[in-house]
């Protein structure tokens, strides 16, 4: 009796959560108010450089997000001016769950806990009102090895992780990153090949009716590369470098297809 009371329970805890996200994504596309971002800047390697560069972040670093997220909204027909607002919340100690080495169903569905978990926890450390959207932000220091992991990010919850680099010469390619991953919070997908990171043809390209068709002189946002040959692409270095297409304004119900 106990144990049936006990899965009784269970289920209308995951069904409260399910609906819950559901409601969340409905109204995070919507479209009819400002989506509020909380930005969290973590010390991703532990580093001097990653440290400092933290303790200078202000609003002012995410500004050119949200322009460029207006502007593109604008092309769309969006009536809102200001899609989305983000603001530094606090500077946090404790990093974010790592990702599975293995990648298994089990361990992503243990993952994803363990990170809405810390958003909670993260949440709970400052008295700012509950955002829409969390975005952590791991500096690293750009002489290191590298960023380590790849950034993510969770639909159901709204939470980004990006992992980017603690310099002023980064700062462009950064907002690409962290653009790139609030846009998967509201359910866009990737438009690159996983085996090479190459932008996948046409929905990966910023132009795919062009001609001659390559090089390309942007990035569409989901694929996060420049393509300049069929082998080769580069990180743009800034937002003004990329276009959100028509594919992905459709995932997020910038455009609607008859």
């Amino acid at each position: 009796m106990f144990k049936k009371l006990r899965i009784t329970i269970l289920l209308y805890i995951l069904l409260f959560a399910a609906v819950g996200n559901y409601l969340d994504s409905v109204r995070s596309t919507d479209w009819n108010d400002t989506l509020w971002v909380d930005v969290y800047a973590i010390n991703g390697d532990g580093s001097e450089t990653a440290q400092a560069y933290i303790e200078r972040l202000s609003d002012d670093e995410f500004a050119s997000i949200e322009s460029y997220f207006a502007s593109e909204a604008r092309r769309y027909g969006v009536a809102i001016t200001r899609p989305f607002r983000l603001e530094l919340a606090v500077r946090l100690d404790e990093r974010p769950p790592e990702l599975p080495t293995a990648p298994s169903a089990l361990g992503s569905i243990a993952w994803s806990l363990k990170m809405r978990w810390y958003a909670i926890k993260a949440r709970r450390a400052t008295d700012r009102p509950r955002p829409d959207i969390q975005l952590f932000a791991l500096y690293f220091d750009p002489e290191s090895s590298g960023t380590g992991e790849r950034s993510t990010a969770l639909r159901r919850g709204l939470i980004a992780v990006a992992r980017v680099f603690a310099s002023r010469e980064n700062a462009g390619s950064n907002r690409v990153v962290m653009a790139h991953e609030l846009l998967h919070t509201l359910g866009s997908t990737d438009k690159y090949s996983l085996d090479t990171n190459q932008p996948l043809y046409p929905h990966g390209y910023a132009a795919p009716e062009a001609s001659p068709l390559l090089p390309q002189a942007k990035a569409e946002l989901m694929a996060g590369r420049i393509p300049l040959s069929s082998s080769s692409a580069v990180i743009p270095e800034s937002l003004s470098q990329t276009v959100i297409g028509p594919t992905t304004a459709t995932e997020i119900r910038w455009l609607t297809v008859d």
